[in-house]
């Protein structure tokens, strides 16, 4: 039994890390969008072409 409990261990920190980098991902991807529209908005109000 305790080697068991030890596996979940570990288990259970393996995913909790895969958590915390998911999350970390998302907060990046969603500082990125934003920094992207900013960007694209400031390039239509100037008139600027975008592609």
């Amino acid at each position: 039994m305790p080697k068991q409990n030890r596996g979940m261990g570990q288990a259970n920190q393996a995913s909790q890390a895969a958590n915390t980098a998911t999350e970390f991902a998302s907060e990046t991807n969603v500082a990125e969008v934003r920094r992207q529209n900013q960007q694209s908005a400031a390039q239509q109000s100037s008139g600027q072409a975008t592609e």
